[in-house]
């Protein structure tokens, strides 16, 4: 049976998280407010930082960056802004 939350990502009742899957309170909290869909929203972007930052999970001061720009686009309303990226127009 699936969860439901107040997402305060999307700002509405969402599906939350099956488990807590980021550790510590950064994780409680993630799991207690972050929706399934606010997550994958933020998963995707997490890939074009990877990708487009070169950052490697094995470095800790990558590590720290990406968790940082997670907070500010799931707790802060910050979106994610790469050098040069434009989003496709709908």
């Amino acid at each position: 049976m699936s969860r439901t939350i107040y997402c305060t990502f999307l700002k509405r009742e969402a599906e939350g998280q099956d488990f807590q899957f980021y550790p510590g309170e950064l994780g409680k909290r993630i799991y207690d407010n972050i929706s399934k869909e606010a997550w994958t929203q933020w998963q995707t972007k997490q890939t074009m930082l990877i990708n487009e930052k070169k950052i490697s999970m094995m470095n800790v001061a990558d590590r720290k960056v990406l968790e940082q720009e997670m907070i500010n686009f799931l707790f802060e309303g910050q979106d994610v802004h790469i050098q040069g990226y434009t989003p496709p127009s709908e």
